[in-house]
């Protein structure tokens, strides 16, 4: 892979700033079908994560594990917003903000990241039955998997589909919606719910779900999110330093959350950065903020990052893999990125 250029840059650019008018235009451009289809998914190994440095492995306590670009010549394939793997990390559960599902089979080699299988795509139903992208819902942006059931977030209509059945049913699952509890002060229609979680143990709040904005601000201008358990929801906030947005989150193995976030220029391209979380400081009304653990520009191997996930392997390593949103277009790439992380 080469290192993106000048041009690199502003074609990354323009394709993020369209991305709001095109958005609507582009999920009508891409039918969901119904029923599971087969894909193919071809991998492009990515060996470096920083090509100017090539024999760099260890960006802080993160050593990079492999990366993959992404192609499919199937339509819908594409703008990958949320990732969760399972415990083993052998099998990926992928959400695209068009309203469909992406599952598939992660093939390791020598440790390190190299294809995809098995992978299959489908669309998200709701209540009876029909795809959520039927609906006016098709902005499908976060995504938690606890216990067999699934959460799935919709970004512009403020709503989170509860899926009681994915562990038996997997993507056949059909959602029920309610509304995220905002308040009185309603959140942007383009800055909506971009990450969920469900608090771990140890935390006193475990089993309440974690749900952040992308960008919607309170009036001292942190980003706004909930606590939506029993009872009443509850308010909490992310700190929000240097432009950076929310895109996903994921815990790990102690209960502390990675956060990760997504800045963008026009003229300089885009950046992501993880910010580690203390599990004690996940309370309400709280303002979180943490140490920033990983970051990377455009110097490194990296496109519109939008989903993170977490999972320990069988050497006992806890993993982190990442994975980009290419807004479906062909200026942009789906990436998949792995490091192991020795915090």
């Amino acid at each position: 892979m080469v290192h993106p250029t000048r041009r690199g840059v502003l074609a990354l650019a323009g394709g993020l700033a369209a991305l709001p008018a095109l958005a609507p235009a582009a999920a009508a451009r891409n039918p969901v079908p119904r029923a599971p289809v087969d894909i193919d998914i071809r991998s492009f190994p990515i060996n470096a994560f920083t090509p100017r440095e090539a024999d760099k492995q260890e960006f802080g306590a993160f050593a990079f594990r492999g990366g993959l670009e992404l192609q499919s010549d199937y339509r819908g394939f594409g703008g990958l917003s949320a990732l969760r793997t399972d415990a083993t990390g052998q099998r990926l559960t992928a959400l695209s903000d068009q309203g469909q599902w992406l599952t598939a089979g992660i093939d390791m080699e020598g440790g390190r990241l190299s294809g995809l299988s098995r992978a299959r795509m489908a669309a998200v139903l709701g209540p009876g039955g029909r795809p959520l992208a039927e609906t006016g819902n098709w902005d499908t942006e976060s995504l938690w998997i606890e216990g067999g059931t699934a959460y799935v977030g919709v970004e512009r209509t403020h709503r989170i589909f509860r899926f009681d059945t994915f562990g038996r049913e997997g993507v056949l699952a059909r959602g029920v919606p309610s509304p995220v509890p905002m308040g009185a002060t309603r959140m942007p229609p383009n800055r909506g719910i971009e990450a969920l979680g469900m608090v771990p143990r140890p935390s006193p709040l475990a089993g309440t779900l974690l749900a952040i904005s992308e960008r919607a601000l309170n009036p001292e201008g942190d980003i706004r999110g909930f606590l939506i358990g029993p009872g009443a929801a509850r308010d909490i906030f992310v700190r929000r330093t240097n432009d950076f947005d929310v895109t996903d989150l994921a815990f790990l193995p102690g209960g502390d959350m990675l956060l990760l976030e997504r800045w963008f220029s026009a003229w300089r391209g885009v950046a992501f950065r993880i910010r580690r979380i203390a599990s004690d400081a996940i309370r309400a009304g709280a303002t979180l903020d943490g140490p920033i653990v990983l970051s990377a520009d455009m110097s490194s191997q990296i496109d519109n990052m939008e989903g993170i996930a977490v999972h320990r392997n069988g050497e006992g390593e806890t993993i982190v893999t990442l994975v980009s949103d290419n807004n479906f277009s062909f200026l942009q790439r789906t990436l998949l990125i792995q490091f192991a992380y020795r915090g």
